[in-house]
């Protein structure tokens, strides 16, 4: 039987008195050298693999100098065109895209009806939820594989798409569902009484406040979706279909690698993730934050 779930009384603490906590050094007296100098260590060890990977993608081929003199674009040009990284870029494009879509809506659904309603077995499909996120993609791919087969999918974004998101939906069900459980329950009642029904209310009340979790969820499933290389590489034959990991693998092989071409489809693959993330950082923060508080 499905109940809904009644809001809790809030617990009045003003007049309660504050508890003694022990006296915490200001910043101002601490010495700056001991703030400045782990952040730059750290900076350092960071910075390092992405330098290396920089020198090789713009320094000639055959050039051993440490600094990427005379600059060149000869590796990029390579493997966008020769070595169809364009394809593959269009292709991780439309998996990120469709998995984010999909992923978030279905999230949302779902992790609205965890927040709001209370229904037997509930512990037990959260536990079921949180358990499965310890199970390997690997283990996935060949009841994944016969279910595709059967449905005619295999060597098609689809099968793609479809894999992500059910890899993403656990996770991404029980983060919302946090979101959820922060918007006060009594935004809705008001709106109910103002005349909306239950959508309607979750449409202009709720949905509003969720925009930085929504942002949380989407970001991360499509980063995954960008970056994961298995299931890209079992469903897809066709080179035309691949993505930009399976592509990055077609650049090594067991006699020799072309480290500069290598290098400079790893910066293609990485420059689209940091600018979403570069724009997205404020509501990133901000969303799991708020997933993380328990309501």
């Amino acid at each position: 039987m499905i109940t809904e779930i009644a809001p809790a009384e809030e617990k009045r603490m003003a007049g309660a008195p504050a508890r003694p906590g022990k006296k915490r050094r200001a910043w101002d007296e601490v010495p700056r050298w001991q703030i400045y100098l782990p952040l730059g260590i750290y900076l350092l060890f960071t910075l390092i693999p992405f330098y290396w990977i920089l020198l090789f993608a713009l320094r000639p081929a055959g050039s051993t100098s440490l600094v990427p003199w005379p600059v060149t674009f000869g590796h990029f040009q390579k493997v966008w065109t020769e070595r169809s990284f364009a394809t593959y870029f269009t292709n991780s494009v439309y998996v990120g895209i469709a998995t984010l879509v999909l992923t978030t809506v279905v999230a949302l659904a779902g992790g609205y009806a965890l927040a709001r309603f209370d229904f037997r077995l509930k512990r037990g499909f959260m536990l079921a939820l949180l358990c499965s996120q310890f199970v390997p993609g690997a283990l996935l791919l060949v009841p994944l594989f016969q279910i595709f087969a059967n449905l005619r999918m295999i060597n098609s974004l689809g099968s793609v798409v479809i894999a992500e998101t059910v890899f993403q939906l656990p996770l991404s069900m029980i983060l919302i569902s946090g979101f959820i459980r922060n918007v006060p329950y009594s935004l809705e009642e008001a709106a109910w009484v103002d005349g909306c029904n239950r959508f309607t209310a979750f449409r202009i009340v709720v949905l509003p406040l969720l925009r930085p979790g929504l942002i949380a969820v989407g970001s991360f499933a499509f980063v995954h979706a960008w970056n994961h290389f298995l299931f890209a590489l079992m469903f897809l034959s066709d080179q035309s279909k691949q993505t930009i990991p399976v592509g990055l693998n077609t650049l090594m092989s067991a006699d020799s690698v072309d480290l500069g071409a290598l290098a400079a489809g790893g910066i293609i693959a990485a420059v689209p993730v940091v600018i979403v993330f570069a724009f997205i950082q404020k509501w990133l923060i901000t969303g799991f934050s708020a997933g993380a508080v328990k309501g």
